[in-house]
């Protein structure tokens, strides 16, 4: 429900912000413009921006030849996201490497990641050559990570000391360079100015968990949005926040254009100020008609920090250039809620209340408080639309590098289908009048309220399942019917038919009233 709202209320302000245009558009610079230089350093300050040249030369080929590794392996995918409840295709094709065992959520699609070689994981990657791309990325990550924590040492410094900047940006080069001076302070220098507890605190928001891959030819593409505030022309990825992160935690995003490939001419009308052969990523003031935008070229392996709050009081999109285009976007993604230690925890939280009678080895529910039984049902739910549907809802993708997911889940579905039985216990229990009154109607709404989720998500996953997009994906990528779902419509057969249930539970709620 919070999250429908949300999506509402960022709807209502795009639809305000685009009425107070009109046909006008908002101004924005980029470096070839006289005053970017002050723009950026009073509105765009916490955007740290980092020349390929800056990077280790071996870290570019090892990083390069894993993304072309990945493409040769056919590992990245379109996803199928969910968005004011609609399913659509993304452009870009992406896939998820990070720490064993982490997910990481955006638009209603849960990603698992493929792991990186972890100390202590037994993690079998379907080739060498995978798992050889799996290391160059985690060779990034940590890299990332060090410039990031150099970064915000930087700003704290500048900040604390009031150092004003006034370095003169003439083109792209000089203005490169300028960036990244603010994200060299040595430890030595900062050291004055930060805590020494504060260092936990920097590390933690820079200790990147997952990085997202992402790739698009835009030549391939038979549409691409306009940039619809600034007149930016192409983009490959709209406005937004990046969602499911640690807050105040930067985002590190390494770029790969695949440069001088054949690049056709274009016959459309080229948007004021950027050259739209070159990728770029833009900026704005969320929800901001006065400050104007920035739209900055990305190269081949460039890469840039969005420090601090920057995600929070900023968007950002990338404007699509010519060419093939790979990134690794690196993120602290929130994982309270994201784990298979997570979601392992609450299964086993969940069955405390099953009990096996040590006679007869017949289960039966240790408790039936309202409290209790709600707990349990919403785990229940938990466990299969957040885990079990949105694994199998994105077919055999992953078995394209590794096989790591199917004990885990092969887990979960045990869990799950105990907790079927719970379920069916509870029905048992809530039918008998003795019951009905003890526990009164606190219980029975509970228990109805989540059966009531449960069948609306039901209904959900079915339709997503036998959707125009989802038939249109290659056949390995369609949705996969679980082991315990029925070929039919992918519904899980059960001990009771959930409509009925329902209907009976009303039917009761209103007897006890």
């Amino acid at each position: 429900m919070k999250r429908r709202a949300g999506e509402r209320e960022k709807e209502l302000k795009k639809k305000k912000l685009l009425e107070e245009l009109g046909e006008n558009r908002l101004p924005y610079m980029t470096p070839e413009d006289a005053d970017f230089h002050q723009l950026w350093k009073t509105k765009y300050s916490k955007l740290i921006f980092r020349k390929s040249d800056t990077v280790p030369e071996e870290l570019h080929q090892m990083v390069q030849e894993a993304f072309l590794t990945l493409r040769k392996h056919e590992c990245f995918f379109q996803d199928l996201v969910r968005i004011k409840g609609k399913d659509f295709l993304t452009p870009v094709s992406r896939i998820l490497i990070g720490n064993p065992g982490y997910t990481y959520k955006y638009l209603n699609t849960r990603l698992f990641t493929v792991p990186w070689p972890t100390e202590g994981y037994d993690i079998k990657y379907c080739s060498p050559q995978i798992q050889d791309a799996c290391k160059a990325l985690i060779r990034l990550n940590d890299y990332l990570h060090i410039e990031a924590v150099k970064a915000l040492e930087g700003q704290n410094f500048f900040e604390t000391k009031e150092i004003k900047d006034t370095t003169v940006i003439d083109r792209e080069q000089n203005f490169t360079a300028s960036l990244t001076e603010k994200g060299s302070v040595s430890k030595d220098q900062s050291s004055c100015c930060v805590p020494e507890d504060d260092y936990v605190s920097l590390r933690n928001r820079t200790s990147y968990n997952v990085t997202l891959l992402n790739y698009m030819d835009p030549l391939q593409m038979l549409y691409l949005k306009q940039e619809p505030y600034f007149g930016m022309g192409n983009m490959a990825v709209s406005w937004h926040h990046d969602e499911n992160l640690v807050e105040r935690s930067t985002v590190a995003v390494y770029s790969y254009s695949c440069e001088g490939s054949a690049v056709e001419e274009s016959d459309e009308p080229k948007p004021e100020g950027r050259d739209p052969a070159v990728w770029h990523v833009g900026l704005k003031v969320a929800w901001d008609i006065e400050t104007p935008g920035l739209a900055i070229p990305l190269h081949q392996g460039d890469f840039y920090l969005m420090l601090d709050d920057l995600n929070m009081t900023h968007q950002h999109c990338v404007l699509a250039g010519f060419s093939p285009r790979f990134s690794s976007t690196h993120r602290v993604a929130d994982c309270s809620r994201g784990t298979l230690e997570y979601i392992f925890g609450q299964c086993e939280l969940a069955l405390q209340n099953l009990q096996t009678d040590s006679d007869s080895m017949a289960l039966s529910l240790k408790s039936l408080e309202a409290a209790v039984v709600k707990q349990v049902e919403e785990i229940h739910n938990e466990v299969e639309f957040e885990w079990l549907r949105q694994f199998w809802f994105q077919g055999k993708r992953y078995l394209k590098c590794t096989d790591w997911w199917l004990k885990p889940m092969a887990k979960l579905e045990e869990f799950w289908k105990k907790m079927e039985i719970m379920s069916s216990l509870v029905l048992s229990e809530v039918g008998k009048k003795k019951q009905i009154k003890e526990k009164g109607k606190e219980a029975i709404s509970c228990f109805l309220q989540v059966l009531i989720e449960r069948q609306r998500l039901r209904k959900e996953w079915t339709a997503r399942c036998q959707s125009e997009a989802a038939e249109s994906l290659p056949e390995d990528q369609k949705p996969e019917c679980h082991p315990f779902w029925t070929d039919e419509d992918c519904n899980m057969p059960l001990p009771y038919d959930l409509e009925e249930v329902i209907a009976h539970l009303q039917n009761i709620v209103q007897w006890v009233e």
